[in-house]
């Protein structure tokens, strides 16, 4: 399980950066046409462009320390979609599903680990 929450913080993460560019985009078309100059939505791109490479750092620290894992890739699916919501549409499922498999390759590590002790 650990093997598919790293793949899957992976793509999450690259897909986190699409929605994350799109959203960048469309806030530099709304600052050009806007009388002030400026977007927040660009703010709200950069943000979730932080969410996102927290979560490919989460999917590559899956294998290692996958608890860790769990809860970067769990925090980086919450904070795109209240980032930029519909652009993280793709993403969010994605890096949630990665956080909770990684979360649960954590208990089976640990029992697999408390087994060889008894033995």
């Amino acid at each position: 399980m650990r093997v598919a929450s790293m793949i899957l913080g992976i793509i999450g993460g690259i897909a986190g950066f699409g929605g994350a560019l799109f959203a960048l985009f469309v806030g530099g078309v709304d600052a050009s046409f806007s009388a002030s100059g400026t977007s927040s939505i660009i703010g709200l791109g950069v943000t979730a462009i932080f969410f996102s490479l927290l979560g490919l750092v989460g999917g590559a620290l899956a294998l290692k320390k996958p608890k860790v894992a769990g809860i970067m890739m769990l925090i980086s699916a919450i904070g795109g979609v209240i980032s930029i919501s519909w652009g993280y549409v793709v993403a969010f499922p994605v890096l949630l599903v990665a956080g909770i498999l990684a979360l649960i390759g954590q208990k089976e590590k640990n029992k697999t680990k408390l087994d060889k002790e008894v033995v």
